[in-house]
């Protein structure tokens, strides 16, 4: 049995500490829709709280942004956060991919384009979200977990902040945190409903590759996202014999099983975990 009521407790109470070891004047966060971002949101708001610091959040939609995900993410928001924005980048992102692409014609009809498009949006938010901490004295927390990191749903040199409350945990675990904060802290009917609907919808990755998360995971997937990503993270906890230690967890003589979406997705995307890729210096000097 998880003790998310002690998990919480650690986590702020870390933040706390960081906060004001270092004089942080204020947090910058991302708010997608999506569970990560709302339970960052829960996780740092009494501390934002305590400490009389902002807590400054921004919704940023680029073009295959869904409607619903766009009102998850304003119910989080408005609720959670000091400062609360919402932003449109689609004409910005536009603008850089023709000239990246040097057209006046953007192709979006291949997994790859999607994946380049998709890169470039992440990027644009986090140039945002780093300009406003900048300007507020403040840093930008991270919102990737654990298990998201492994299969590679997030995009180098964009999604990663500066200070990650839950890098570490199982997305189920951020699901538990979710409910626990729902059940345990929350004292309107509203706020309640909010966190709900963030924990019931789909989990996606937001390039429209495919409708969700799972699609990619575990084809064929009838049911909700958050019990999928049980299945998903079952099999990610036992293919192992280590995982929590990154080196082994991405050695392949360390594989229990070898044929699944799941694991070639892990080893596919090793090369975001082992970035940058540094010639040791004794190397280059002998």
């Amino acid at each position: 049995m998880i003790d998310y009521k002690k998990y919480i407790k650690n986590i702020r109470r870390e933040l706390k500490t960081y906060i004001t070891t270092n004089g942080i004047k204020s947090l910058v966060l991302g708010i997608s829709g999506g569970a990560d971002s709302a339970l960052a949101a829960l996780l740092a708001k009494p501390v934002c709280d305590e400490l009389d610091i902002p807590l400054i959040g921004y919704s940023i939609s680029i073009l295959t942004n869904k409607t619903e995900e766009e009102i998850r993410a304003k119910n989080i928001g408005n609720n959670f956060c000091t400062v609360f924005e919402t932003k449109d980048f689609s004409e910005m992102f536009h603008q850089v991919a023709f000239k990246i692409d040097e057209t006046n014609h953007i192709n979006v009809s291949s997994k790859v384009d999607k994946i380049r498009h998709g890169n470039i949006k992440a990027r644009l938010r986090m140039i945002y979200l780093y300009d406003k901490a900048s300007k507020n004295n403040g840093l930008v927390l991270s919102t990737d977990n654990y298990t998201e990191y492994l299969l590679g749903f997030w995009t180098l040199h964009g999604d990663v902040g500066d200070y990650g409350m839950i890098q570490e945990l199982w997305k189920t675990e951020v699901y538990g945190m979710l409910e626990y904060i729902r059940d345990n802290e929350l004292d309107t009917t509203y706020n309640k409903i909010s966190v709900s609907d963030v924990i019931n919808a789909d989990a996606t990755d937001g390039l429209g590759i495919t409708n969700t998360d799972l699609d990619q995971l575990l084809p064929g997937w009838k049911g909700s996202s958050k019990d999928g990503y049980v299945e998903v993270d079952r099999f990610l906890y036992s293919a192992y014999r280590d995982v929590y230690e990154l080196k082994k967890f991405d050695d392949p003589e360390n594989l229990i099983y070898t044929s699944n979406d799941v694991l070639e997705r892990v080893l596919a995307t090793r090369f975001k975990r082992e970035n940058p890729v540094n010639i040791p210096r004794k190397t280059i000097i002998k």
